[in-house]
């Protein structure tokens, strides 16, 4: 293993023994569910199927970032340690965590000048963020250094695809991401956003498509256009979903049958509880590497 420790937040939203099995600590962000605060801490505190039930039942969610004095505590149990730190946070362009990181490694910094602190913007979200940190994690387990590893990230990030669509509109027209009235004619008409993560880690609308099984095509249409080598891609795929576990089991067979190269088996994950806070049920990702993205 390599002399550092790779960490990352809870909004990579990977598994708890995903985690302890890649040695990766994690730091947790915070919710309130019916104005009851919890850890978003892979979904010990609370279980996505009861966190998206009761999301369906009409409960309110509320959700905050990693405050600058959190990350110093986590990190300076490690430096004391003598260990170095690579840390991998959410994307500036949907979360201010990154900016609480950096300030808190400067703080460290005069605390602890002889280990060093790299803060890697991933410019992803939930498993795509999560797919970043599996390749620096196998980098890190190659006995890559630090500073090779975060070189690499930095140079590699926008190559994660990150493709979300939906299957119910109702947390996009609560977060302004659709206007009430469109949000009920896209209701009525059963319209299933497409989105994707852009150049600077934001969730956009790319496209409005009629109905689960046409929007399921339609990103797999995507994945054939941006992997790396097309249907000859030889990488990992990652997914993750919101209380519809057989839509995506569905879907990941899809990718399987035409992506046979594929590095393993599509890997399937619960939304986490502060991604899951704001895109509601029945929400699937897929995330691959590919070409770069520029918009």
């Amino acid at each position: 293993m390599g002399k550092f420790v790779l960490t990352c937040c809870s909004t990579a939203d990977l598994s708890k023994e995903y985690f302890e099995r890649r040695q990766i600590p994690v730091i947790f962000f915070h919710f309130e569910l019916d104005g009851v605060s919890y850890l978003d801490d892979c979904g010990e505190s609370v279980p996505p199927e009861e966190l998206f039930r009761r999301m369906d039942a009409g409960a309110s969610t509320h959700t905050s970032q990693v405050s600058v004095g959190e990350y110093a505590e986590f990190w300076r149990k490690l430096l004391k340690e003598g260990k170095d730190v690579l840390h991998v946070t959410l994307s500036s362009g949907i979360s201010g965590s990154c900016q609480s990181a950096m300030i808190a490694k400067e703080d460290l910094a005069k605390e602890f000048p002889d280990r060093k602190i790299c803060v890697v913007d991933s410019l992803g979200a939930s498993s795509g963020y999560g797919l970043l940190v599996d390749a620096l994690a196998d980098m890190r387990d190659e006995g890559k250094s630090i500073d090779e590893v975060y070189e690499w990230a930095e140079k590699n990030k926008l190559r994660m695809h990150h493709w979300f669509f939906s299957t119910d509109l109702t947390y996009y027209i609560r977060g302004g991401r659709v206007s009430k009235g469109a949000g009920l004619v896209g209701q009525m008409l059963n319209i299933c956003p497409l989105l994707n993560m852009d150049n600077l880690g934001r969730l956009i609308p790319r496209e409005k498509i009629r109905g689960k099984k046409k929007v399921m095509l339609r990103t797999l249409e995507k994945m054939k256009e941006h992997a790396q080598g097309g249907t000859d891609y030889s990488g990992k795929c990652f997914m993750c979903q919101s209380m519809c576990q057989e839509d995506a089991a569905q879907l990941a067979e899809m990718i399987e049958k035409e992506f046979p190269k594929l590095n393993g088996k599509v890997e399937i994950y619960p939304i986490g509880a502060t991604i899951g806070s704001h895109t509601g049920p029945g929400t699937i990702s897929i995330f691959f590497w590919g070409d770069e993205r520029v918009d």
